[in-house]
C-alpha cells in the first residue's frame, strides 16, 4: 500500500503535530527496548524478545508520524511513511521485512530459534538507532 492509498483509504490522517504523545511513546519505546535486552534469549524468550523489540521501534514510527502532524493506523502504512514520507526507502524496506517476521510470529505461531532470534532482534536493534535518528 503506498502513502497515497493509506490516506484516502484512512489508514493514515494528516493532523496537528503531537509533540507531548509524541515524547510519550518515545519513552515507551526506550522501556520495550530495555525490556528486551534484559530478557535472556532461550527458546522460550525468543518470541517475546522480537516482539517487544518491533514494537519499541514501530513506537519510534509514531512518534515520528506524529511529530510530522501524522496519525497511522497500521503498520503497512509505516512503510510506506518511511518511504514517501520521510525519504528513507531502505528504512522503510527493512522495517516491512521484520514486520512480516513479527506477524507470523505474533499471528500464524510460527515458531524461531535461537540462532534465527538472534539474527531478527540484531536488525531490529540496528534499525531503531537508525530510526533513532530521525527523531
Amino acid at each position: 500500500m503506498d502513502w497515497t492509498s493509506c490516506l484516502r483509504e484512512k489508514e493514515a490522517k494528516k493532523i496537528t503535530a503531537d509533540l507531548e504523545l509524541a515524547s510519550s511513546l518515545e519513552k515507551t519505546s526506550a522501556n520495550k527496548a530495555i525490556s528486551s535486552e534484559l530478557l535472556q534469549l532461550r527458546e522460550e524468550t525468543a518470541a517475546s524478545k522480537i516482539s517487544l523489540s518491533y514494537d519499541s521501534v514501530r513506537e519510534l514510527l509514531e512518534a515520528i508520524a506524529l511529530r510530522k502532524g501524522f496519525k497511522i493506523y497500521n503498520h503497512i502504512c509505516y512503510t510506506s511513511f518511511l518511504k514517501e514520507v520521510m525519504k528513507e526507502t531502505y528504512l522503510g524496506e527493512g522495517f516491512d521485512e521484520l514486520r512480516i517476521i513479527r506477524n507470523d510470529i505474533n499471528y500464524y505461531g510460527k515458531d524461531v530459534s535461537v540462532i534465527e532470534a538472534k539474527a531478527v532482534l540484531e536488525r531490529l536493534a540496528v534499525l531503531r538507532e537508525k530510526i533513532l535518528t530521525l527523531l
